[in-house]
Formats: C-alpha cells, sequence, structure tokens
C-alpha cells in the first residue's frame, strides 16, 4: 500500500483510512457490539490500517473508547484523527473555552497522552473566516503537547475556500465522492498550502458501492432520504452501473477519488472484515482514464447544477 505522510505527525499512512462513525453505533449504522468493534479496529491495524478517524459524537463517545482499547499499547504507529465541537452526550458546543476540556475528554477516551490531529467538526462559517479566536486556541494546545496538528472538518466548496482562505490549518477533513465533486477545483491550492486532504463519505452512505436501487428499504441514518431524493441517486447509480459495465462500483469510486493525488487519505466507513478485505485488495485499483471522465462527465450534466442533499 503507498504511504502518505500526514499533517505535521511525521507518520506514515496507507491512502485508506478507517472511519469510525459506525463503531458501536446501533443508532444510526444498525448494531454492532463493543467487542466486535474491538476485533474490527485490530483486524484492521494488522492488515496496515494506520489512520483511524473518530469523533466525541460517534455512538455516544463509543467509537473513540473502542479505538483507545483497541489500540492501546501500539499506538506509536498509528494515527488518530478526532473531531471536536459535537459531544458525546448529543449536544453541540463550539464555544473557545470549552476546546481545551473537549481535549482532554478525547484524550482519555482514546487513551492517548497526546492526539496526532483535531478537526473543528463542521463549525460555523465564521469560525471558518477566521472571525473568532477558535485557530488560536487550537494552535495553544499544540503548543503545550496536547495535539500535534489541527483543522477542520467541512462539507461545501464555500466552507473549503473560505478556510483556504482565512486560515492557516494542517488538515481539512472534505466531502468527496463521485457525487459531490464541487471542491475539485480547490484541491491544488490546499497542496500548495502543505494541508493534508482526507476524503470523507466517500461511497456516500453506501450508494456508490452499487447495492441501493429506488427500491431499497432505508434504516437508521440513511432513513433521512426522502423518496425524491432515493429516485434520483438510483438514477445517477445507474448510470454508474452502464458506465462501468459492473454492478459492484466500490472500485471504481474509490478509485476515482484515489486518481486525485492531492487526496491523502481516504475514510470509508468500515463494518465488516469482509468490507475491510475489499477496501484493501482495492486500493491500488487505477481508475482508466475514461472511466474517471465520464464520472466527470456524469457530475457536470446531473449534479453539479442540481446538487444533491446528503
Amino acid at each position: 500500500m503507498k504511504n502518505t505522510t500526514f499533517a505535521k505527525t511525521n507518520k506514515k499512512s496507507p491512502r485508506l483510512g478507517f472511519g469510525s462513525w459506525q463503531l458501536g453505533n446501533t443508532e444510526f449504522w444498525g448494531y454492532m457490539s463493543f467487542d466486535d468493534g474491538i476485533k474490527l479496529v485490530k483486524e484492521a491495524a494488522q492488515q496496515g490500517i494506520t489512520f483511524f478517524d473518530t469523533a466525541p459524537g460517534y455512538a455516544a463517545g463509543m467509537s473513540e473508547t473502542i479505538i483507545g482499547e483497541a489500540l492501546s499499547g501500539q499506538k506509536d504507529n498509528i494515527i488518530i484523527n478526532t473531531k471536536i465541537g459535537h459531544m458525546a452526550d448529543g449536544s453541540i458546543d463550539y464555544s473557545v473555552s470549552s476546546l481545551e476540556e473537549q481535549v482532554y475528554e478525547s484524550l482519555e477516551r482514546l487513551q492517548l497522552p497526546m492526539i496526532d490531529s483535531v478537526l473543528l467538526h463542521n463549525p460555523d462559517m465564521d469560525i471558518l473566516t477566521n472571525e473568532t479566536e477558535h485557530f488560536e486556541e487550537l494552535q495553544r494546545l499544540k503548543e503545550e503537547g496536547f495535539i500535534k496538528s489541527y483543522g477542520v472538518s467541512i462539507d461545501t466548496y464555500e466552507e473549503f475556500e473560505a478556510v483556504l482562505e482565512n486560515v492557516n490549518v494542517d488538515t481539512i477533513e472534505i466531502l468527496f465522492n463521485v457525487f459531490f465533486q464541487s471542491c475539485i477545483p480547490l484541491f491544488k491550492k490546499a497542496k500548495e498550502k502543505g494541508i493534508t486532504l482526507i476524503a470523507k463519505v466517500p461511497l456516500d452512505s453506501g450508494w456508490l458501492t452499487g447495492k441501493y436501487h429506488k427500491d431499497s428499504e432505508f434504516e437508521g441514518i440513511r432513513s433521512r432520504w426522502d423518496i425524491e431524493t432515493i429516485e434520483q441517486r438510483a438514477f445517477l447509480v445507474d448510470k454508474l452501473k452502464k458506465i462501468t459495465n459492473d454492478q459492484c462500483l466500490t472500485k471504481y469510486t474509490m478509485g476515482f477519488i484515489l486518481s486525485f493525488p492531492e487526496i491523502d487519505v481516504v475514510i470509508p466507513g468500515i463494518k465488516s472484515k469482509e468490507q475491510l478485505a475489499e477496501h484493501i485488495k482495492n486500493l491500488d485499483y487505477q481508475l482508466p482514464d475514461d472511466i474517471k471522465a465520464e464520472f466527470i462527465k456524469l457530475y457536470d450534466k446531473h449534479i453539479k447544477d442540481d446538487p444533491l442533499v446528503w
């Protein structure tokens, strides 16, 4: 697996990371026991995955706790990226005065003396335009040895542009996949500034695996989609299957993201050893240029002027 150096940590990571919103998250992602989560994280580490993305708001802190327990004693070669602002109790708190305590709580759950990367979890625009003291506080926490690097987790082109123009950060985690391509024009500028880029929601909550269709029934977090949204995505998935001449889309849609050299790490949510094995098998797949061009054409024709709702 090709490695990349993550942010200011001097640690190496394959471009495949481990998204962990699903760990212990029965409410949104179906049943997964604490022990099953431990086993899955350990298996990922054994298979060479070193980057783990988490947050206090994932399963009321359980995601961080599982990662902390599973990787106890082997974190010298592990990169843990967590996000603050969305609290373990379900509340949201972006107050500058709370950031240190939030970091302390994550340190405890993760069983760490220092966190490799801390991101503000979808903060408001006034924070992204640096009208507040959030980044000064994160810099202080970095200088005092509580965190090694910091940045933001965001969703839109407008947010991405605001950060690049107003803030000096180490890392940006951005919503990017075949259905969400608006951020591509800003990749070059981010890399010129030395920012590590993480691609989140790479499979559009499962749609870009090819397993869903217009008659699929959804539970948990996926129940947010209305009929119109489901039909729109189903139409696009059918188009992708015709482009690839394949019913299984994962290697193509992951390959699309990894075809952009500016992307350092991509973090699919992994729920089973089978999914883990599939992602590892596909990591070195190189998407043909003609398929990549067709994916971009599909976006330009059907999505660019009528964006999907995540």
